[in-house]
């Protein structure tokens, strides 16, 4: 069609496929190693089946929730991730997508747009840390994203700079330099839609964070800030409390996998816990969110707020992660694809079809809301659930 519309993640996703430069469509893939947690993520969601009903199905559905304190239209938001080379307009396109679409926005702070413009176009835009730098330095980024408006903070911190893919990894210059602009061209050349979009917006991907700027500081590049990172200490859970605190707000940790973390989250006081293994980037062989997500919902569900970040790709997807204890979950790869399909557009259309799917889903379980989903919708194998540090 020529408006670009397309029917699945899928569809979206061979899209991207062919529109982007090869390194951009592999470092957005990415995943570690073998690549055995990057195939489970999705894996997982296929072993659960669902348990639908034949008749007195409800008319209307109820797909509303919270999180975090802000109310959103349905039970998907964005997740932060840095997308410097995938469309000219960035995080920008992608908070006005999810503000269209009714929910909140999540923005990295290796974005590579800074967080007042996406505030702007989103005013339910949470900030994502990760532990880079001194405390002064950090209490700073979260001071400027309060001024600019942010409603949360989202901790990362399930990283361990974890590296190397069987396929091998794409080239990521740290600066487009001439050399580096000329070992480039082929690619470029031979996407020419990709190419005309940045011509169109007369800049080329910038390759700079400017969340990570230091007040009156030129922005560092992503390799920069990435190296910062790597020299920090990791953070004890006292850092985590005294980053909660910092912020005096709603505050996520992202990253959680075993009920031990979970039940110590509960103790530094934060507000929620994404279920998240980044996406099969970090150490290979961690088993899908949605494999432990039931202890860890069992263990602390009734004291934060659960999310599920890890594999989504369809509205049944939403269902499951929903029916085994999730209050809502995050997208990274699915909005990345419909951003690189269509931009703006397609990112819309790519929580659209979550949404359609999400609807579909609850008549057929016979559930007039996503609050009554509950495990016994679904088919679940008997050896399928994960339970770690418990």
């Amino acid at each position: 069609m020529s408006s670009g519309w397309f029917e699945t993640v899928a569809v979206a996703q061979r899209r991207a496929r062919k529109r982007l430069p090869k390194s951009v469509y592999s470092a957005l893939v990415a995943g570690s190693e073998k690549g055995l947690t990057l195939e489970d993520n999705q894996a997982a969601f296929d072993a659960l089946g669902l348990a639908p009903h034949v008749a007195g199905l409800p008319a209307k559905r109820d797909l509303a929730t919270t999180v975090m304190g802000q109310s959103i239209s349905l039970p998907v938001i964005i997740s932060p991730t840095g997308v410097q080379a995938v469309h000219p307009d960035g995080e920008v396109a992608v908070a006005r997508a999810a503000a269209a679409r009714g929910t909140a926005m999540g923005l990295s702070s290796f974005a590579s747009k800074p967080i007042e413009e996406v505030v702007k176009a989103n005013p339910q835009t949470f900030f994502q840390m990760y532990w880079v730098g001194t405390r002064e330095q950090m209490a700073a980024r979260m001071d400027r994203a309060r001024r600019a408006g942010a409603v949360g903070v989202i901790a990362t911190l399930d990283w361990s700079f974890s590296n190397g893919r069987d396929w091998g990894s794409p080239h990521i210059p740290e600066r487009l330099t001439l050399r580096e602009a000329l070992r480039f061209a082929p690619e470029a050349l031979a996407h020419p839609r990709w190419l005309a979009k940045f011509v169109k917006a007369r800049h080329v991907p910038d390759l700079r964070v400017p969340n990570m700027a230091d007040e009156g500081k030129q922005p560092p590049t992503f390799f920069g800030a990435y190296f910062d990172w790597m020299q920090s200490a990791p953070p004890s859970w006292e850092d985590v409390a005294w980053l909660r605190e910092q912020w005096g707000g709603p505050f996520m940790l992202k990253g959680v996998t075993r009920v031990d973390d979970a039940r110590r989250a509960v103790d530094a006081g934060v507000t929620a816990i994404s279920v998240s293994n980044h996406g099969g980037n970090n150490l290979d062989g961690t088993p899908a969110p949605i494999r432990v997500l039931p202890s860890i919902a069992a263990a602390v569900g009734d004291q934060i707020e659960i999310l599920l970040d890890g594999g989504v790709r369809r509205g049944s997807d939403v269902v499951k992660a929903l029916a085994l204890g999730a209050r809502a979950v995050m997208i990274g790869r699915a909005y990345l694809w419909g951003l690189a399909a269509n931009g703006q557009k397609g990112v819309q259309n790519v929580l659209d079809i979550l949404r359609g799917g999400l609807d579909s889903g609850l008549m057929g379980l016979g559930r007039a809301s996503i609050g009554e989903l509950r495990p016994e919708d679904l088919v679940i194998p008997p050896d399928f659930t994960r339970t770690l540090g418990a």
